[in-house]
């Protein structure tokens, strides 16, 4: 990926948020080299690291790391025989320490909740713990580099001689400070000079001490004496010392040539350390931005819905649904100035960049990310005074360069194409450039003033309009996405309310292009159609929310009900046994008083004994879960998975519908009709298969309803006559005819156009061409008057 696009978008202004998140210095290298990959396998790797991460901070908090260096540059001193300080022991003790802990950490993790973070296994058990070394260094260095009593007997055995050595000159000295001896010292006390105990005396009354002097005050009235019955004693104590130097040096020469055997095993275990501290952070990160995992297209489809720009205040940027490659590729975004294209565009790069390098995006789920060896992007003032360059010009040279690297793995976003000269040439150059970039097959998305582009983007296969709202009330953009339709101009309606003369807006009204306020009148019916479809789904959204709240309710009363049931007729059929059984006893002693009587002599027929018998035992009925309708229930058969592609009866609305794409959160996204709807498999009835689409009227009529829709289907047909109508009127009722075909989920209709001028005709294959819910069209009859069509 160029630097020049990471600059744009400001990648390392991103990647610098997670800063505070880090604790070592090998994460902080990890972050510094971070750069957006280009291999499929390596991203989803990335992403599945950081989801496991994710899923330490929801457990346990996260990785808990202290604050490492890094020992990279110790562990080759060690390697060439150098002696390393306390300090730089402790260090390396340090990440010893670190990597017992988080061994165990995992360690036990696994047991509580199984061998589920598979990502980072290959991390944890990757650590090398060295138990005896990382006992000796923490028995042998305090955490700051103080060689501890417990490096050796020895020292141990120095330390306390140096204990007793000072403790007997202080007593000495204290002999000269509190005693008649203290009238000749400047101040009663004890100080060090040349690392030797003395004491300030006077400069008049040196003599009566002795000793040795070791310093003087600036202005020479006091002296610093050791006296004469302490040197001795300093002396020995200097002499301790000394020793208790050389076995410092000992112990440290000792554990630096303890670690050269592991020094491999250390530095793995560091680089590990920092590679989990990285994925630590990365976690963090998204948990802040309350990000989520994106899913990998490798058919390059981006689907980002409520998308934030990571470096905007989350709580007051505006979430937007940003949805490339699936049905176009490119997307051309028009509207007023500061009205938030700009940082759309960056939007879209940034968030795709974050997914290359492993992050969780702030997005709403579920959202997809495609994969692009290169991102390019012209966006600001390229102006070049060294060059001599206008701000075209500097554009230009941009695309230039731009054109010749692109393919089907690259994305490309400009801002204000064209933008900078004669607005008709530079209106005819964007599209031309658009026209370009479309035949090498890569992604676009393109911001524009240009009204030509409006309708370029109207016309054109693989592309579609968008635009920034506009609060016309408020005279402020509302920074809302609006995919699908082309931006207003708004320059009459806001001069309007400013205050600007009748008759001036009047003039103006009558020098504007009639085609021009034709489009704007258009814009804003389809404005007012999108809003009323929002608002109507949001009133289906709450509605449903109710119905599955009855639903629930009257299914837990159903089941108590039920349950109730059940206990009573398993209570009276037990009633019923036991009077059964009580028959059933006296009865058979009946019959042995039968048998009885018949071997005295008496004659009875056998057969009319078994069928007393079998009689009495039909009368005994036992308690049986084919008479529970609640096991019943749990016995019945399964239903068929649902899969793409698939005919499904939505139940809330008695509507059939097609599976589109099946969720990673168990959620199915239908197609109904022109709405598309997220829903759970238990709201969905799957359908019998169909077989392929009828290329006939009749085999569309004949195909069963349900008769809760049957309303509405009686109003669709599979056919429109336009033969005599007017061009414009015929274009309005095809308009209609689509639309009510595409809510009944008819999937195939004939328009009747003739041959006639071929105007009609013409204008039939237009629209069909360019609408996005038509598969195929083809003409039919021998005149070729019709045309008949497959809708998706």
């Amino acid at each position: 990926m160029q630097q020049k696009i990471l600059k744009t978008l400001a990648y390392d202004q991103v990647k610098q948020q997670l800063a505070p998140f880090l604790n070592t210095a090998r994460g902080q290298s990890e972050l510094e080299q971070l750069m957006p990959t280009d291999d499929a396998a390596i991203m989803q790797s990335w992403l599945k690291e950081t989801a496991d991460a994710r899923k330490l901070v929801s457990w346990r908090g996260g990785l808990t790391l202290p604050k490492l260096t890094d020992v990279t540059h110790l562990l080759k001193r060690v390697q060439i025989e150098a002696v390393l300080s306390g300090t730089e022991l402790a260090q390396i003790g340090r990440v010893l320490t670190t990597t017992g802990k988080i061994r165990l950490f995992f360690e036990q993790l696994v047991e509580e909740r199984g061998d589920v973070l598979v990502a980072l296994k290959p991390y944890y058990t990757g650590l090398t713990e060295i138990p005896a070394i990382t006992r000796r260094l923490n028995l042998a260095i305090d955490p700051d580099g103080r060689v501890t009593d417990d490096a050796s007997v020895e020292l141990r055995r120095l330390r306390q001689l140096i204990t007793n050595h000072e403790t007997t000159i202080r007593q000495r000295m204290q002999a000269y400070t509190r005693g008649k001896m203290a009238q000749y010292l400047s101040d009663p006390l004890v100080t060090m000079r040349d690392e030797r105990y003395v004491v300030p005396v006077k400069a008049e009354h040196k003599n009566k001490f002795g000793g040795i002097v070791h310093d003087q005050s600036q202005s020479g009235q006091t002296l610093y004496i050791e006296p004469a019955d302490v040197v001795d004693l300093n002396n020995r104590l200097r002499e301790t010392q000394l020793k208790e130097r050389q076995e410092e040096a000992r112990v440290l020469a000792e554990l630096s040539q303890a670690l050269q055997p592991v020094v491999d095993q250390i530095a793995m275990n560091d680089q590990i350390l920092g590679q989990l501290d990285f994925i630590n952070a990365k976690a963090l990160y998204a948990e802040q931005l309350q990000a989520v995992e994106p899913e990998y297209s490798p058919e390059n489809h981006i689907r980002l819905l409520g998308a934030r720009h990571p470096l905007i205040d989350q709580a007051q940027v505006v979430p937007n649904d940003i949805v490339l490659g699936e049905d176009y590729q490119t997307i051309i975004i028009t509207g007023p100035n500061t009205g938030g294209k700009t940082i759309t565009l960056k939007t879209l790069g940034i968030l795709q960049l974050m997914a290359q390098s492993g992050f969780f995006l702030p997005t709403d789920e579920p959202s997809t990310v495609g994969l692009f060896k290169e991102i390019f992007a012209d966006i600001g003032d390229e102006q070049s005074i060294e060059q001599s360059l206008s701000t075209f010009s500097s554009h230009m040279v941009n695309i230039i360069e731009i054109l010749k690297q692109l393919d089907q793995q690259t994305l490309v976003l400009f801002d204000e194409l064209g933008a900078g000269t004669d607005p008709q040439e530079g209106a005819a150059l964007a599209m031309a450039i658009l026209d370009a970039v479309s035949a090498t097959g890569a992604y676009s998305v393109v911001t524009t003033h240009y009204p030509e582009l409006k309708v370029y983007g109207y016309n054109r296969a693989d592309t579609i309009n968008a635009s920034m709202a506009f609060d016309i009330e408020t005279l402020r953009p509302t920074y809302q996405f609006l995919l699908g339709i082309p931006g207003q101009s708004n320059a009459l309606e806001i001069s309007k309310r400013l205050g600007l003369s009748q008759t001036i807006l009047g003039q103006a009204q009558n020098l504007v292009d009639p085609e021009s306020q034709e489009l704007n009148e258009m814009i804003a019916d389809l404005v007012q159609r999108r809003n009323a479809v929002l608002d109507q789904q949001v009133q289906l959204a709450d509605q449903l929310i109710e119905n599955k709240r009855l639903e629930h309710e009257y299914t837990e009363k159903l089941a108590k009900i039920t349950l109730e049931r059940t206990k009573m007729m398993t209570a009276a059929q037990n009633e019923a046994n036991q009077l059964v059984l009580a028959v059933k006893q006296k009865t058979e002693q009946i019959m042995r008083d039968l048998r009885q009587l018949e071997r005295d002599g008496s004659v009875l027929p056998a057969n009319k004994v078994m069928d007393v018998k079998g009689a009495l035992n039909q009368l005994m009925q036992k308690p049986s879960t084919e008479n529970n309708r609640i096991l019943r229930q749990a016995k019945a058969a399964k239903t068929q998975p649902i899969t793409v592609g698939d005919t499904v009866l939505v139940r809330e609305y008695g509507q059939q519908g097609t599976v589109l794409r099946v969720l990673k959160n168990g959620q199915f996204e239908i197609q109904m009709g022109i709405l598309k709807m997220q829903l759970a498999a238990d709201e969905l009835e799957k359908q019998a298969a169909v077989k392929e689409k009828a290329r006939s009227v009749k085999s569309r009529v004949k195909r069963p309803v349900r008769t809760n829709q049957a309303g509405n289907r009686m109003e669709a047909t599979v056919k429109l006559d336009l033969r005599g109508k007017r061009y414009d009127q015929a274009m309005h009722e095809l308009d209609r005819f689509v639309d009510q075909a595409l809510l009944n989920n008819l999937a195939t209709v004939e328009i009747i156009h003739g041959k006639g001028t071929g105007a009609i005709r013409q204008g039939v294959q237009d629209y069909l061409r360019t609408h996005r819910q038509v598969d195929t069209f083809h003409f039919t009859g021998p005149d070729q008057g019709a045309t008949i069509a497959d809708l998706m």
